[in-house]
């Protein structure tokens, strides 16, 4: 398996360190947060155009990153404090992992952040924080099943009310004619949450 780490999370880190570190070292992460928001821009009106980004640019703010990152870590080396050490884990962090950073670059596949996966599990911890918990696991299954596949649903395009009524009806989006279709498992008539979890694997 094949993972990629969030730039998200790393920009608000770095941008930390731009607030709490001085010379130097907050030089090199404003150097590092310039470079990784110029690939994002490179990349996104690439493929929003349906091209491939510049590779000399791409390059060149790869070459920034790296840069940055590498003197950064020189730079807190020492780790005289607990900030300083903070920082070159940081650093040392984006040096090291730095094609599951930059995946994104080359992978068309793979997005600048987990924000949509953060997004997708937003709403069960709002529900856990205003009722305290949910009543039984039962409940929580089927709260989880109907989630991922409106979830699924929103990141395909699909209306979400329009996918939950065809799934109800047993013909959810993308799925094959009737008579391709596997029999569902004996108790997926207890519907939500077998019959919605057998229905969505259809739109995976």
């Amino acid at each position: 398996m094949i993972h990629a780490l969030c730039n998200a999370h790393a920009l608000r880190e770095l941008i930390y360190v731009t607030d709490t570190a001085t010379g130097p070292v907050a030089e090199h992460a404003a150097q590092a947060v310039t470079a990784l928001r110029r690939l994002n821009r490179l990349v996104t009106d690439a493929r929003t155009a349906d091209q491939a980004p510049d590779p000399e640019q791409v390059a060149r703010y790869l070459h920034i990153r790296h840069s940055a990152v590498v003197l950064g870590a020189q730079a807190t080396a020492t780790r005289a404090s607990k900030l300083e050490r903070k920082h070159h884990a940081l650093f040392v962090r984006l040096r090291d992992r730095r094609d599951d950073y930059l995946r994104f670059v080359t992978d068309p596949a793979v997005p600048f952040d987990n924000n949509p996966a953060e997004q997708t599990i937003r709403m069960p911890k709002l529900r856990i924080k205003v009722s305290g918990s949910m009543r039984t696991p039962t409940g929580a299954e089927h709260f989880a099943a109907i989630r991922s596949y409106t979830a699924t649903a929103t990141r395909q395009g699909i209306d979400t009310l329009g996918a939950l009524i065809q799934a109800a009806n047993g013909n959810p989006p993308g799925s094959p004619p009737p008579s391709d279709r596997q029999p569902p498992p004996a108790s997926a008539g207890r519907l939500p949450h077998t019959q919605i979890r057998h229905l969505s694997s259809y739109m995976r």
